[in-house]
């Protein structure tokens, strides 16, 4: 079933589960999970306290508030997030949803716990007729490279 959930560690911490803020929005609203300073020209990951489950034909796409980008200059490091379907409850973090955020500006920018940060969006793939793809996951990020 396609949902958000409050990892374990992070439960009764106050995090929000993501919500779509209109009828007609694709994306569901990311917040950060707590208080972190960017540095200038550095990339941060923003904890969100969440997880996501999808169906296996399926991958959350992550993207930036429009709004956060340009009225403070900030953008995901990787331009557009992947979260693939196996990557929840992975053993190495539990599928922590976790976003590098890069701050292009001059100066700090706080971005302060509960702020609306991303929007994700569930998409439906395709895989080449003679895909023979049968590795598993054993971690969080870069896993499945090793």
């Amino acid at each position: 079933m396609r949902r958000f959930e409050v990892i374990s560690s992070w439960q009764g911490r106050g995090i929000n589960l993501p919500a779509r803020k209109t009828r007609l929005s694709a994306g569901y609203d990311l917040e950060a999970g707590e208080r972190v300073v960017l540095a200038p020209g550095a990339v941060t990951l923003v904890p969100t306290g969440l997880k996501a489950y999808m169906n296996p034909d399926e991958v959350l796409q992550i993207f930036i508030r429009s709004s956060l980008a340009i009225k403070s200059n900030i953008a995901l490091a990787n331009s557009t997030a992947i979260i693939d379907a196996d990557y929840v409850d992975n053993p190495t973090n539990e599928g922590h949803l976790m976003l590098p955020l890069l701050n292009r500006g001059q100066e700090p920018i706080a971005i302060e716990k509960g702020q609306r940060i991303a929007q994700g969006i569930f998409f439906k793939y395709l895989c080449t007729d003679d895909d023979n793809a049968e590795g598993e996951r054993h971690g969080g990020f870069g896993s499945t490279g090793q």
